[in-house]
This record gives structure tokens, sequence and C-alpha cells, in this order.
């Protein structure tokens, strides 16, 4: 019996939320907070009937320390979900180290306002120092380390897809399938199709920021920075078929370098359209993925919220979109003095997402893992005081959850490499 408070109430916390409710006899009470407390009405009032989850809701700004604390205080949790904005992780993570509660986010932090100069400060420095210039890394988080382990509580970090189960599909790598690993590639494939000229599968704010940075990779015990899609692969994906994949800077390729040190080379790679590209690089053009407010009709804007607000709801999208995603890693490496390649991998239908928690698969890769993070740690599976990511914890029985709730894996032991 556990009682868990969920931060946030967009798509991924939706599916996460569905999904603790069918496994009631761990999740026998839930919260469901957001800034928006009509948001979360609805969709406790969509649930009423249908589990045996007691579910109860509640308003606060994640931006605020006192409210998170006095929140957590009230309702006691066992474990807190943020399934915010990554804006808040570390708001969460300071009111959890406050209250004694276990803590887990899908996403690492990174700042909302990018021009802040304490932030430029120390983003600055770590650019120089590490050599990547995404804006997002774990170090702020990683700061967090000592402070949990002596207050004896957990944090999971990014327990969503990517970030999350690709890292466990590297742990069940090296704990099954290989002596040495030498490569790792992770490709994520959307193959779905929501008819928009032009819409993002999760918050726009965070994918556009994502997409439009500069690409890097580990190589060798260092980082290698690229211009933003500028390297091109076309890979053929099982369930989907061939696809045009970019590399893109992501943030289990910082954890896996740090957790996996004899690895020569990480990459990451996503699917996009011709059509997104060609949206995105003029709406950059002409500044409208840019953090720093323009003064407009006398009031200040900032131009990525404001487009925000004209782009899908990705939350509305599930009903629309039709296809598949495929996510994955590919292996090379050494297993009993043989060279070797290998493939773990997931396919999820859109379509059978919306049938099952009226989502899409984006949300539902991601909010399905958050669950089974949360299983592990209620159940003491992951139960280990610090902050860790994924690829740290014990892979087999978090895939097994994941098999058994949705996200089944695959696997293909003469997989085409990617540079093939």
């Amino acid at each position: 019996m556990s009682k868990v408070l969920v931060i946030g109430c967009g798509g991924v916390a939706s599916v996460a939320i569905r999904k603790c409710c069918q496994v009631s006899e761990i999740f026998t009470d839930l919260c469901i907070a957001s800034r928006t407390k009509e948001k979360c009405d609805r969709l406790a009032q969509a649930l009423q009937g249908k589990t045996a989850t007691h579910i109860t809701t509640a308003q606060v700004d994640a931006d605020d320390v006192a409210q998170l604390i006095a929140l957590i205080r009230d309702y006691r949790p066992d474990l807190v979900m943020n399934i915010a904005l990554p804006y808040q992780d570390l708001t969460v993570m300071d009111a959890c180290l406050a209250c004694g509660v276990d803590y887990l986010d899908t996403a690492n932090y990174e700042p909302e306002n990018t021009d802040d100069p304490a932030f430029r400060a120390v983003y600055e420095k770590r650019c120089r120092e590490k050599g990547f210039s995404a804006l997002f890394d774990y170090s702020w988080q990683w700061a967090y380390r000592k402070k949990f382990e002596e207050a004896g509580l957990t944090a999971i970090l990014g327990c969503g897809f990517d970030p999350g189960v690709t890292q466990a599909y590297c742990a069940y790598a090296r704990k099954h399938e290989f002596d040495r690993i030498d490569t790792i590639d992770i490709l994520d494939c959307n193959g779905g199709d929501h008819g928009y000229p032009f819409a993002t599968n999760f918050n726009p704010e965070v994918n556009l920021r994502e997409v439009s940075a500069p690409g890097s990779y580990w190589e060798n015990g260092h980082w290698v920075e690229v211009p933003p899609m500028s390297i091109r692969r076309e890979y053929t994906f099982d369930g989907v078929g061939p696809k045009d994949m970019y590399l893109l800077h992501h943030e289990e390729i910082e954890s896996l370098a740090e957790n996996f040190p004899e690895v020569k080379r990480i990459r990451f790679f996503m699917t996009f359209g011709q059509s997104y590209l060609t949206h995105m690089k003029c709406l950059e053009n002409v500044g409208m993925l840019s953090t720093t407010p323009v003064r407009f009709e006398g009031r200040d804007i900032v131009p990525i919220k404001f487009l925000k607000a004209l782009l899908p709801d990705p939350a509305s999208l599930g009903p629309r979109t039709h296809g598949k995603t495929n996510i994955g890693c590919i292996f090379t490496g050494v297993k009993d003095g043989k060279e070797k390649s290998y493939s773990i991998y997931n396919v999820c239908d859109h379509q059978e997402c919306y049938r099952e928690v009226e989502s899409q698969a984006i949300s539902y890769t991601t909010g399905v893992p958050a669950m089974c993070g949360a299983l592990m740690l209620l159940t003491g599976k992951w139960k280990t005081p610090g902050v860790h990511t994924v690829e740290e914890l014990d892979p087999d029985p978090f895939l097994d959850a994941l098999d058994r709730y949705g996200l089944p894996r695959r696997e293909n032991r003469a997989p085409v490499l990617v540079d093939a």
C-alpha cells in the first residue's frame, strides 16, 4: 500500500496516472497536483469507478518550494513523481528533501530562463570544461547526491523512455549480453502521422530547444560537437520502415559516459520528416524559438512561449495520430572473446495507446516507464539512497514490468548497424 503524489497533469502525467491506476494493489492512493486544478479534477472524474486507487487532487505552483512543501506535508506521500516541466526539477527535489520523501522524474533539469546571469555563469563554465553546449545537463541534479544519501532518500532521474528505458537497455546488455561494450547507438523513431502541418509530440518549448541545439556525441573519452542536424543517416526500422534520422545531443549520453567509461562511442539519433525540419528552421530564423523576452504592445512576450500557445497541445494529438514508434539501442562489443552486435527495442502503436489510455505513443512511451520506475521504488527493488540514473539500477525487474504493462522488448542478435 502506497501513497503517491504526482506533480503535473499533461499528456505524459495522464498516461502515468492511468497506468498507476491499473496497479492499484501498489498505488492505493494518488494525489494529482498541478497549477491548473481543473485538469486534475477532469482526469480524476474520468477514472472514477474504473480503478480501486483512491484519487484526490490539489492545486500547486511547482515553481514555489513553500507551496510544494505544504502540499507534501499535508498529503504525506511515500513518493513524489515529478511529471511537470524539467524547469521545476530542482524545486521539487528541494521540497522532497525538506519533507523526507523519495523522488522520481522523467527528464533532467534545464532552466526556463536561459538568460539568467547565475545560470549563464555555470553553463559557460560547463561548456568550457566538458565540451558540449546543450542547455540541459545532469550536473544540477547530481549536485544533490550527498544530500539524498545523507537523508536516506532515493531520487531517480530521467525515468521515461529516452532517457530511462534506453539506459535500462544498456544496463541489460552489459549484464547479460556483453563482456565489453564498444559502441552504443540510441535510435528514436516516430513513424506516426497526426495530420497537422507542424506540431510537436511533447512540450514545444522543451522539444524545439532540444532539436535546434548543436548535436554532440561521446567518443574516446571526450565530447564531439557538430552543427544542428548536420549528421543524417537513413535507417529501416522494424514496424515502421525506412526513415531519415539525425544526430542530436541527449541527456542519457552524459550519464552513460560516466557510468560506462569503457564504451568508446555513444550516439543518439532521432527521426524527423522534411516538413518538420523546414517549419522549425523558418521559426528559428524569425526568432520564434528564442527564450529572450521581446517588447510587444507594451508588454514582454517570450517568443517560444507565444509559439507554444499557437501550436496544437501534444495531449490532443492522440485521436488523430496513426503509425508506430520504434525506440531502442544497438550495441557492438565482445562476448566470450568474439565480436558481437545486438539490439533491444520497443515498437509501440499510436492508436493502440489511444484505445487504452487516450494518448498518442510519445506520451505513452514516457508515462509507462515512469509508472514502472515508481513501482520499482515502492516495492524496494530500486530503493537505494542517493541520486541515480536508470542505468545504475537493476534492469531486470524494470524491463519485466515494462513487458507486462505495455512496452514489451524486442531483440535482434544480428542488427543492421547505423554506419553499415
